[in-house]
C-alpha cells in the first residue's frame, strides 16, 4: 500500500454531482415551496 504525499493529497479531486442529483434537489425544493404556499392558502385541520 502506497501512502500519498502532501502535494499528491492536494491534487485529489472529489466526485462531482451529476444532472440527476441536481434535478432531484430542484424537484424537492419546488415541491416544498408549492406545498408550503398551498398550506398557507388552504389550511386543513388535523383529523
Amino acid at each position: 500500500m502506497k501512502l500519498l504525499y502532501k502535494d499528491e493529497l492536494l491534487n485529489i479531486k472529489g466526485g462531482s454531482l451529476n444532472f440527476s442529483v441536481y434535478a432531484s434537489i430542484i424537484a424537492a425544493a419546488v415541491s416544498f415551496v408549492v406545498g408550503f404556499f398551498d398550506g398557507l392558502a388552504r389550511p386543513f385541520g388535523c383529523r
